[in-house]
């Protein structure tokens, strides 16, 4: 299934040699693939920040400048465009810097060197204190019953990640937790399935860790579900808790924009919506992904039609005049996603305020089950989608009737989602596309020679995709 921390395979890039006529393809995995994306950006950001002073009155904060080949700029996306057209070797050379740089301290790390966060162990720290006392239940009450999924995250600096993976994953395995859990030194995302004892136990414990103790109970959103809700568990310590391509340190949470709750997210919905399509200064900013916008979306919403969360700042920057002089209403699953998002589009400076959804729409739909959300609710897990209300907004591929539950693509090792009615899906019309139906579900295998194949979640549908839209204002 696509999600925000799959299997993603990004498209080729190019990166010069010695011989600077010279351009060779990097064959890399996909998780350096992200790596080297995250590095370009940080190094693009790198080399536009040096190039800013103050403004003209000595006020380095209200009004930045920027001087660059004896040229003013008064704003970050004209300067943006002059380092993207003028200065790509500069940025070229400091990304390959760097990404060489990451590439060296995960040597170090496969060596027992110095650890991602800049964390020096010669052995893994006692965690056992932090787990919970679970003498007076049995296995089989820890593991049969009602189940939960729930979803959370927290921002914090963290200096540690990884003892905190290692006693997530702990924990986890303790109370038979399946799901995702993301660490980094901005904090923890997570979302997990259990019985109701066991996530109850899981909402316990971190709200007594010292690191935690600031979350409530409502932070952490749940849904009917359980521990069959997801493949495995997978804990891990990343540089991003909701990978967005960009340097925490350059785009941090801390910059978020206005947090709404519910009640008043849904009174600037119903102003917005009263005035219709006279409404001129208000976008309602969907921050998701196509395939989660395309089942369900408040109305009159801006939904981009992006494949992933990392091509949002890329979105914005070619599409900024939507958002100039605009009062921006953002939401996205529950609420993660804005708190970067947010900060983004602030970074930009052309808004003229900036909300985000608090909790998202998992806690909007607790409040306003009937309200302006309308479709289901996507959910990364086996489950696809949470319903919200009877309506289906979106259709099946093949015969366009109202249809909104996603299943995998058949053919083999390909990862899309497909919305095909059960009358198709029994007319073995079930693939993302005519090539892939064509192939039929034993394609793409490779031989035991050169192992097992690696899921993909792009084929030739998402190859023709515009992977950053152009959107009138």
């Amino acid at each position: 299934m696509a999600s925000d921390d799959g299997l993603f395979f990004l498209d080729d890039f190019e990166t010069s040699t010695g011989d600077e006529s010279k351009q060779e393809k990097l064959q890399l995995s996909t998780s350096l693939r992200k790596v080297y994306t995250c590095c370009r950006r940080r190094a693009f950001s790198s080399y536009v920040a040096s190039k800013r002073k103050g403004s003209g009155d000595g006020d380095s904060i209200s009004q930045p400048i920027w001087h660059c080949c004896d040229q003013t700029f008064g704003e970050p996306s004209s300067v943006h465009k002059h380092v993207a057209r003028t200065h790509e070797a500069e940025v070229q050379q400091l990304t390959e810097s760097t990404f060489h740089g990451v590439l060296r301290q995960q040597e170090d790390k496969a060596c027992g060197g110095q650890l991602p966060g800049g964390h020096h162990t010669e052995e893994p720290v006692d965690t056992s204190s932090w787990l919970p006392d679970t003498s007076h239940l049995t296995e089989e009450e820890l593991q049969t019953g009602p189940g939960k999924v729930l979803l959370y995250y927290h921002y914090f600096r963290l200096d540690d990640p990884h003892t905190v993976c290692a006693w997530q994953k702990a924990l986890c395995e303790k109370l038979h937790l399946t799901g995702k859990v993301r660490v980094a030194t901005e904090g923890v995302n997570g979302t997990v399935g259990g019985t109701t004892l066991a996530t109850d136990l899981y909402v316990k414990t971190m709200r007594s860790h010292t690191l935690f103790n600031t979350m409530e109970e409502e932070d952490f959103k749940s849904s009917d579900g359980g521990a069959e809700c997801f493949s495995g568990l997978k804990v891990g310590v990343y540089e991003e808790i909701v990978p967005m391509g960009v340097d925490p340190d350059v785009i941090s949470y801390q910059l978020a924009g206005t947090h709404l709750n519910p009640e008043e997210f849904h009174q600037e919905v119903e102003s917005l919506l009263s005035e219709g399509e006279s409404s001129q200064d208000t976008v309602l900013l969907d921050c998701r992904n196509f395939y989660e916008s395309k089942i369900g979306q408040f109305s009159q919403c801006l939904a981009p039609n992006i494949r992933k969360f990392s091509y949002f700042p890329d979105y914005v920057d070619q599409n900024l005049d939507l958002f100039r002089d605009k009062k921006v209403l953002m939401y996205c699953t529950g609420g993660i996603r804005c708190e970067r998002a947010s900060a983004y589009l602030l970074s930009k400076e052309v808004c003229k305020e900036v909300y985000q959804l608090k909790g998202g729409i998992h806690k909007y739909l607790e409040r306003f089950p009937d309200g302006f959300y309308r479709g289901k609710l996507f959910v990364f897990d086996e489950r696809y989608t949470v319903p919200s209300d009877a309506d289906a907004i979106s259709e099946c591929r093949y015969c366009s009737v109202p249809w909104d539950q996603y299943q995998l693509c058949t053919t083999r090792f390909c990862r899309q989602l497909v919305l095909s009615c059960p009358a198709c899906r029994g007319a073995v019309q079930t693939a993302c596309c005519v090539p892939c139906q064509a192939k039929g579900p034993q394609q793409g295998e490779e031989s035991s020679a050169t192992g097992p194949a690696q899921l993909k979640e792009e084929c030739e549908c998402t190859d023709q995709r515009l992977r950053i839209p152009q959107d009138a204002p």
